[in-house]
């Protein structure tokens, strides 16, 4: 099986916020902005990235431009798994928020600090009822 683990690709993984508001409003999901990634492996450079870039835009003609290498350090964070469909999040959540608050923590989505989701199912696939999506959200010490 040598070799075998340098060919799967991560999961899908989406950043959510809304502009102007410091946590999620769930209501509002035309108020959403979001990036899409996927995580890279440690080892892959920016250059090697452009190249990759370059290359695939070139070879296959398409327009790229939007595409970027980011770093993200989330910082401290609380995470759970939701099993279910995407409109059951926020019981989730409410979930998450009253563990992390039990805990001596509180939400924290400034500075760039957003909503995360790590999509464990193809939902092409996968009956709503059986999604598994990894949900984080950053959080500090409450502050008195």
């Amino acid at each position: 099986m040598e070799g075998y683990f340098d060919y799967i690709v991560p999961p899908l993984e989406g950043f959510w916020w809304q502009e102007g508001i410091g946590e999620i409003d769930f209501s509002d999901k035309a108020g959403f902005r979001w990036i899409s990634v996927i995580r890279l492996p440690d080892f892959v450079t920016e250059e090697e990235f452009g190249w990759a870039l370059n290359e695939t835009a070139s070879k296959k003609q398409l327009d790229l431009s939007d595409v970027r290498f980011l770093r993200i350090d989330e910082g401290l964070c609380v995470q759970c798994l939701h099993t279910g469909p995407y409109d059951l999040e926020p019981e989730t959540i409410r979930e998450m928020d009253a563990f992390a608050r039990g805990m001596g923590y509180e939400p924290d989505f400034k500075n760039g600090r957003h909503h995360h989701e790590i999509y464990l199912s193809d939902p092409r696939r996968t009956a709503p009822e059986k999604l598994k999506t990894v949900i984080r959200h950053p959080i500090r010490q409450k502050q008195d």
